[in-house]
């Protein structure tokens, strides 16, 4: 009897070591990537957001070349004369509550971003939809009032549940703290600044994942990132070129140097008082800029000069007015324009001192060393310029912002809406009618001759009259840990390196 009682202890010492073990062995698939913070999960309404990928699906999807594939439709047609397009839904698709997809849903996210009183951001990508038609629950078609040969880039957009959010407000609903999509992860837990949990969806319409568990944990400040990577808390981040190169041929890690269309530029606040008076000034704010100096120092050679939005780009024109770095030709704007420089080195216009302050967003070391970089360069001049960390951003009411856009997909994103007179991401209150021309013309011809003319008249006019003094394109430098696999390295990354989660599903994680 005595044998048999510790035969069972026996047993169930193996079963629970057995269940440790097992338990620690699921904990070590969860894989931590270093996170900007979230006051919302809204794909609908803001342009950014790269847990979006994971959470929630499109009609189509990006592959790793940046092509249109099929996400939630698994087949589409378009209707030329009609000018419609038509998707039909993969089968058996739910969402994370276990409700099915249907058209409607899709019906419901376009028409909501479409609504002007939602202030959606994404809006002018679907201002050219005038009927949505649910033919069945399984089909749905889009008819346009114009070309638009960038539509099915945009359709990557997030569906979400009609069921969950019918009636509810597009900016604040609680939903978008509690998302529920069809992605391939589903959210498990969100610890407010500290972490969002995501857990794999099993019920995925592609297949289940191979990484358990994701963790977005919250770290917007640079230099905590490098830390945190180096004290092995992080299995992957986007490092500044500075501190990527601490990791270099280090033991435990990989390096990905990934090319990206990213820009940074000093973005004018055309509603401000100052611009309307002094607009005529910015050339020479362009001429004072020496970008690769910019490029040399803070990217450390990972990035390039910049001189328009298009520059990684089939469509970019490189023949326009570049603003090459020329402090003389900068004095010579100025002093042509009627400015005069005083005894302390700065010029004046009607007894007024030319400077402006460029705002940039805390905690991004890169655009802060930019500024510093630029106002040192244009205070050389005689152009006062100071930089200003805001602890929350006045659109309205800053003179100037370091900005950052830039998109690998179809060249009509992130410039229709970001250059054309009030559109939703033209945070700058910009307006040039030839510029508004030249981008609905693009949009419009899926003719490669007509949209060439079409984007070269528009970086004409914009160089001619710029929205943006821009600085550089920025690459993205990824740090990872050693037994991360699965990253696709020749993908070209979007604004702020987002797009490197396009293959998450395929990442193994060995630890």
């Amino acid at each position: 009897m005595k044998k048999q009682h510790k035969k069972w202890i026996a047993v169930c010492l193996t079963v629970l070591l057995f269940c440790g073990l097992a338990a620690c062995k699921k904990e070590e698939t969860a894989f931590v990537y270093a996170s900007g913070d979230y006051t919302r999960i809204n794909p609908a309404m803001d342009e950014h957001g790269e847990i979006n990928l994971l959470l929630f699906d499109g009609l189509t999807a990006h592959n790793g070349k940046n092509e249109v594939v099929p996400g939630l439709a698994k087949e589409w047609e378009f209707d030329e004369e009609a000018c419609t397009y038509t998707f039909h839904l993969a089968e058996g698709v739910t969402w994370h509550d276990g409700k099915p997809l249907t058209a409607e849903d899709v019906k419901f996210t376009i028409e909501a971003i479409q609504n002007p009183e939602n202030g959606s951001e994404n809006a002018p990508n679907y201002e050219d939809v005038k009927e949505i038609t649910v033919i069945d629950e399984q089909t749905i078609s889009f008819r346009l009032s114009a070309p638009n040969v960038a539509f099915l880039d945009y359709m990557t957009m997030a569906v979400l549940p009609k069921h969950l959010l019918e009636g509810e407000d597009m900016q604040t609903s609680e939903f978008f703290r509690h998302p529920v999509g069809t992605g391939p992860y589903k959210l498990a837990s969100w610890d407010e600044g500290q972490a969002i949990t995501l857990e794999r969806n099993e019920s995925y319409f592609k297949g289940a994942a191979n990484l358990e568990r994701i963790v977005f944990k919250i770290v917007p400040d640079d230099t905590a990132r490098a830390l945190q990577m180096q004290s092995g808390e992080l299995d992957l981040a986007l490092l500044t070129p500075k501190d990527t190169e601490r990791f270099r041929g280090k033991e435990g890690y990989q390096v990905y140097e990934m090319k990206t269309s990213d820009y940074r530029g000093i973005l004018f606040n055309f509603g401000h008082d100052y611009w309307q008076k002094n607009k005529d000034l910015i050339p020479a704010i362009c001429y004072a800029l020496d970008r690769q100096a910019m490029v040399d120092a803070v990217l450390l050679g990972q990035g390039i000069p910049a001189y328009g939005p298009l520059q990684r780009n089939r469509y970019n024109n490189e023949d326009v007015e570049q603003y090459s770095y020329n402090p003389q030709r900068a004095r010579e704007v100025l002093e042509d324009a009627g400015c005069k420089k005083e005894a302390d080195g700065f010029y004046y216009r009607d007894g007024e001192r030319i400077g402006f302050t460029i705002s940039v967003g805390a905690g991004d070391q890169v655009r802060l060393e930019l500024a510093q970089i630029a106002s040192w360069q244009l205070n050389e001049v005689g152009i006062e310029a100071s930089v200003d960390i805001p602890a929350v951003v006045d659109w309205s009411g800053q003179m100037a912002y370091l900005i950052g856009w830039g998109s690998p997909f179809d060249a009509d994103d992130h410039t229709y809406k970001v250059f054309g007179t009030n559109k939703g991401a033209n945070y700058s209150s910009y307006s040039n009618a030839e510029v508004d021309q030249a981008l609905s013309e693009a949009r419009q011809s899926d003719d490669p001759t007509i949209r060439k003319e079409a984007y070269d008249r528009f970086q004409e006019e914009l160089a001619n009259d710029p929205a943006f003094a821009f600085l550089c394109y920025v690459d993205a430098d990824y740090v990872a840990a050693e037994g991360l696999q699965g990253i696709s390295e020749e993908t070209i990354m979007g604004h702020h390196g987002v797009g490197i989660f396009w293959n998450v599903t395929e990442w193994i994680l060995e630890k």
